[in-house]
């Protein structure tokens, strides 16, 4: 809903301090709300991306970050449960024959696959939640990897949520953010892969080691 609201109210030419009224009669509790909405549209398979801009929109880039991280994370964390004891069949087919290569993939590197997947991804972020569900992983290897390597994209996303935010003022004050999130964005889609390859790296270094 945030994200629907924002979007709204930007092609209708509104600024941030109208968006902002939207949402203030809730007071201290926007972000917890917020935080719960972002954990259920990831269960229902709403993209985060769209998720993620509304928070940095709402919250700006340090709270939107904290929260953002939040909602995905117990999002990813319950799809990921729900897989593993409920929806099994229903993941499966979903997925086809790519379930035996994501399950192939975490069988060889653990909890270093969720990193790859998280800072590269090679499934959509909601769908992959269930699809690792049905891996052997550990939930807390599970856990403990997209918190953290989702961070990177969380942030990124998060600042240009802000930025558009921003951007809605006519004034220079707003175009500036704009310009520094085309930037993070840029160096995050750079250094993402960078990393990843490293740690695929790694983890075939200790494959080798333990051979």
């Amino acid at each position: 809903m945030a994200a629907v609201a924002i979007a709204f109210y930007a092609v209708r030419g509104k600024d941030a301090a109208e968006i902002e009224e939207l949402f203030a009669p809730l007071g201290p509790w926007q972000a917890p709300l917020f935080v719960v909405a972002y954990a259920a549209g990831t269960v229902l398979l709403v993209p985060g991306s769209l998720l993620t801009l509304a928070g940095g929109a709402l919250f700006g880039p340090w709270l939107g970050t904290a929260v953002n991280l939040s909602g995905a994370t117990l999002g990813a964390s319950g799809a990921f449960l729900l897989a593993r004891y409920l929806g099994a069949d229903w993941v499966r087919k979903r997925l086809g024959g790519g379930i035996a290569k994501l399950i192939a993939g975490v069988e060889a590197d653990g909890w270093r696959f969720v990193a790859f997947a998280r800072l590269t991804p090679i499934f959509p972020f909601s769908l992959l939640n269930y699809a690792l569900g049905l891996t052997r992983i550990s939930a807390r290897g599970y856990m403990g990897a997209t918190a953290i390597f989702m961070l990177p994209g969380c942030f990124a996303y998060t600042y240009v949520g802000h930025a558009g935010r921003a951007a809605l003022t006519t004034s220079m004050d707003g175009i500036r953010p704009a310009l520094l999130a085309l930037a993070l964005l840029a160096a995050t889609a750079y250094l993402s892969p960078k990393l990843s390859a490293r740690l695929r790296r790694r983890s075939a270094a200790d494959s080798s080691d333990g051979s």
